[in-house]
């Protein structure tokens, strides 16, 4: 069965949405070589035969859409997703690739997943991670960053054990750095996003942050909330993977209405306003759902910006 669902996070992130998929082989438009009858187009999260269009009519996907205040850490681990915005930018990523979008004072985009093999299924499985930005970087300019799978590193910490580092250095490995508006581009802001991949039997030693549930079994799509003051002791019985999320709060008031983040009531209807009235720059492609052709290449092209 297809898997989305929204997990709660704490301050300085807002939540993370895991997707997964299990997708036909594509009908060679990169949509599904199957019948959409009995599916609700543009609002379908039923997860009917194991995959959802969400809200893509011939494509799965989301169309353009708008966002302002925070920012989305999209970390594909399988399949494909195209990416379009009000920037005029596009891009193709996926398996183990990184998009980190800052929204700033206010962007639109699509993120469509194109099925790009007509011979087999394309599964697709993403996490969606949404990061707060202060009050200071709010309104700053919009713009985005490719992290490139070769580029992210994977450290083997114990025997049976990896992770992969998006953000956050681990001993002396550290990844790219974050966007330079990102409360993760602060030294004192501690934001660690951790893929953690541990095989049956392994054990790590998780470390402390650097300013901890001993003995407690956590099962299947469940959250735990750590004490950054101690390590602590993972250990898989069987093969399991972990998404570790960490980082100083922000500590400021959070008011969100949809794709909106901001501190005050005010400042939401104030970027539903300017929206109304900019559009955020526009929308510069010829469709709400832009894909970008069926060859299973990535890419990045980035024609300008705007504040």
């Amino acid at each position: 069965m297809a898997l989305n669902t929204q997990w709660p996070t704490l301050d300085p992130f807002l939540f993370c949405a895991h997707h997964l998929d299990h997708y036909p082989a594509g009908d060679g438009k990169l949509g599904p070589a199957s019948s959409l009858d009995g599916r609700q187009i543009g609002q379908d999260f039923a997860g009917v035969d194991g995959w959802n269009m969400y809200h893509g009519a011939a494509v799965p996907g989301f169309p353009q859409h708008p966002h302002r205040g925070f920012e989305t850490v999209t970390y594909v681990r399988q399949g494909w997703c195209d990416h379009s915005d009000s920037l005029g930018a596009r891009a193709r990523f996926g398996e183990g690739d990184v998009q980190w979008l800052t929204a700033g004072s206010g962007i639109v985009h699509s993120e469509m997943f194109p099925l790009l093999s007509v011979e087999e299924p394309n599964p697709m499985h993403l996490f969606q991670i949404w990061l707060n930005l202060p009050a200071a970087n709010k309104m700053v300019t919009p713009s985005y960053s490719m992290l490139w799978a070769d580029d992210i590193p994977t450290v083997a910490v114990s025997e049976g054990v990896e992770v992969t580092l998006i953000t956050g250095a681990l001993n002396e490995n550290r990844p790219p750095e974050p966007p330079p508006d990102s409360w993760a581009a602060k030294p004192d802001s501690d934001v660690a996003i951790w893929h953690v991949r541990l095989g049956p039997d392994s054990v790590w030693e998780l470390p402390a942050g650097p300013a901890g549930i001993d003995g407690e079994a956590i099962d299947v799509d469940t959250a735990a909330v750590l004490d950054s003051e101690r390590s602590v002791v993972l250990k898989a019985l069987s093969s399991a993977e972990c998404l570790i999320l960490q980082g100083r709060p922000i500590g400021e008031p959070v008011a969100q209405h949809g794709p909106f983040v901001m501190n005050t009531a005010e400042e939401i209807e104030q970027a539903f306003q300017d929206y109304q009235r900019t559009g955020f720059g526009g929308w510069p492609w010829p469709a709400e759902d832009p894909v970008h052709g069926p060859e299973k290449k990535r890419f990045e092209a980035k024609q300008h910006s705007c504040g």
